[in-house]
């Protein structure tokens, strides 16, 4: 019972040092940049995470951004608001381009919906951790289809840290891993919520694609 106490304190020690030795990291005078992404489906708190770590570095006192991409105006067209209605406020952005005009005195950039964001992306936010910022992105890493999305990909192959986030399958109850459209629709990007969507497990996602 002892060894496995320890076992599971080590544990969550070793979670808890993934995401919290971050702060310190940033606050370092001497300090490089880095990139984490945050992915997952729809519904699996992405966006959570993100308010939650810009918070974090807001209490460090560090100057703080976040950007999305001007399409996603789903709960407010200037806040990032998660799921469950926290928000932070934020600018919207049209191209990857707008990014480096907003950063200047930036300790921070958090980047919510990034898979709607064109691929330039990948070289802006290289460029921002070189000059020492951290960049903190959130987004899909798959489409409705299950494969992978936009720059998502691209980023995790250059992030330093990478957190894989899973909602819960809405017709079984495990892990989910995929995002379904309910509709007909096959425009690959179409904003929508609940109505539109549902977070499915893979033999769930494979047995709703058949039909």
């Amino acid at each position: 019972m002892v060894f496995l106490f320890i076992f599971l304190l080590a544990n969550i020690i070793k979670e808890n040092q993934l995401v919290m030795f971050l702060e310190s990291q940033i606050n370092n005078p001497e300090r490089t940049g880095s990139i984490e992404v945050i992915c997952g489906s729809m519904f699996s708190g992405k966006t959570e995470e993100l308010l939650r770590r810009v918070k974090r570095a807001q209490i460090s006192k560090l100057n703080t951004i976040i950007l999305k991409p001007k399409i996603d105006s789903r709960y407010n067209e200037k806040n990032v608001v998660s799921h469950n209605k926290n928000k932070l406020s934020s600018t919207p952005i049209e191209h990857s381009e707008d990014i480096l005009k907003l950063v200047k005195d930036v300790d921070v950039v958090g980047i919510d919906e990034a898979q709607f964001i064109d691929k330039g992306l990948v070289k802006i936010c290289d460029q921002l951790a070189n000059e020492g910022k951290r960049i903190i992105i959130a987004g899909l890493d798959m489409d409705y289809l299950g494969n992978p999305f936009g720059v998502i990909p691209h980023l995790l192959a250059i992030a330093e840290n990478i957190l894989k986030l899973h909602a819960i399958c809405i017709d079984c109850g495990n892990i989910a891993n995929y995002t379904f459209r309910k509709s007909s629709d096959d425009k690959l990007i179409k904003i929508g919520e609940c109505e539109s969507y549902k977070a499915l497990c893979r033999k769930c996602f494979l047995t709703n694609n058949i039909y």
